[in-house]
């Protein structure tokens, strides 16, 4: 008979929870529903995305590839000037920290 230690359990114990969450967390990353729901706001911006997707895959690139950019840019707009402030706030350069700053615009999160 194999004798097993005590690290070697709670080894074993913390790998099974490890895999359960991660399958845990993948079945809600999937699911459909509350892929729905978070993402129904954002409409035009995926289906313009996955438009794009489409056209490229018929053979028009530049098409598609515009089309992408502006899904892209419509899906990440509201996380640019999120983005754009936190660069302004960081960084000690004042002539980038001025252009970040009016990059950012009027809709901060902070």
């Amino acid at each position: 008979m194999i004798s097993i230690t005590e690290w070697q359990k709670i080894g074993v114990g913390t790998t099974g929870f490890g895999i359960f969450f991660i399958l845990f967390g993948m079945l809600l990353y999937f699911d459909s529903v509350l892929l729905a729901f978070g993402n129904r706001h954002k409409l035009k911006g995926t289906s313009f995305f996955l438009g794009g997707v489409v056209i490229v895959l018929l053979r028009w690139p530049l098409l598609g590839m515009f089309l992408e950019t502006y899904g892209f840019f419509n899906l990440f707009k509201d996380f640019f000037s999120v983005a754009f402030g936190f660069l302004g706030n960081t960084s000690n350069i004042p002539f980038l920290s001025m252009l970040f700053r009016r990059l950012q615009g009027t809709s901060s999160m902070v």
